[in-house]
């Protein structure tokens, strides 16, 4: 029984390390955003390997998130007389929830993994150490431009999801339903007020913070060779996926909670 407990005791201290660290590392990612030296060409190297790299899985999987949003509510609305509203829903669903989540999740899964794997490498490699040793800080350097691609690079692939699942939604209710795309089109656009635009635009920089500081985290921290690499990276994945989830529940109860005081 003691040796049961002193290992669940030892387990929740170093769980309990891991969220310092962890919170950390996000506090001194912010804090460096304003100092000097800001690695530009570091920056814009991430934001093309994180934006322009994910946007073909980005726009594949939104055309058919569209497409299956209106397979699955297209009947509905025809058997009750009202095919109009599918423009309704999809837009609705694609701006405020799944478009966002699914989004944020691919991304995790590309860039986080990829993160992690790299950092991972040059910490069992000892060039975070090579850096420290040369007075680099390997935050600002490594840390802070994946940071500042990702949150900037994320909102823009969710804004093109968006389009894109929008024109395989208009494409299939076209074909299934025979729905005018003008009409489609016009729901689409009238649906969305200024609060679900702003869900919209403000859950995936949180999400691009998160997925990006989670896969520094466990890349700075790998440790035991290639092994521990892939560990890393699959831990980061894993951990980006569901703070994500976990996430999106608060972020969605307080921009709920903002509309509502603000008559958005």
């Amino acid at each position: 029984m003691g040796t049961m407990v002193a290992v669940l005791n030892g387990l929740l201290k170093e769980k309990i390390l891991a969220v310092q660290e962890f919170a950390l590392l996000g506090y001194r990612s912010v804090r460096d955003l304003f100092s000097r030296p800001r690695y530009l060409a570091e920056t814009f190297e991430q934001m093309d390997n994180i934006g322009v790299g994910s946007l073909p899985i980005v726009a594949l999987a939104a055309f058919f998130i569209g497409a299956v949003l209106v397979l699955q509510t297209a009947d509905q609305f025809v058997r009750f007389g009202s095919p109009g509203l599918t423009g309704d829903v999809v837009s609705l669903a694609l701006v405020r929830e799944i478009g966002l989540v699914i989004f944020a999740l691919l991304a995790a899964g590309r860039n986080s993994s990829g993160m992690a794997s790299e950092l991972g490498s040059m910490q069992v490699t000892e060039q975070i150490d090579a850096m420290r040793a040369l007075g680099t800080d390997p935050i600002k350097k490594l840390v802070v431009p994946r940071v500042i691609a990702t949150v900037v690079m994320l909102p823009l692939l969710t804004i093109v999801g968006d389009f894109v699942g929008l024109l395989g939604g208009v494409m299939v209710s076209y074909f299934v339903i025979r729905l005018n795309p003008l009409q489609f089109w016009t729901r689409a656009y009238t649906a969305i007020e200024f609060g679900d635009a702003l869900q919209g635009l403000v859950k995936p920089v949180i999400f691009g913070f998160i997925l990006a500081l989670v896969g520094c985290y466990f890349g700075l921290n790998a440790r035991g060779g290639t092994r521990g690499v892939g560990r890393a990276t699959t831990q980061a994945v894993v951990a980006a996926s569901v703070l994500i989830l976990v996430s999106n529940l608060f972020i969605t109860k307080t921009l709920l909670w903002v509309n509502a005081l603000m008559g958005w």
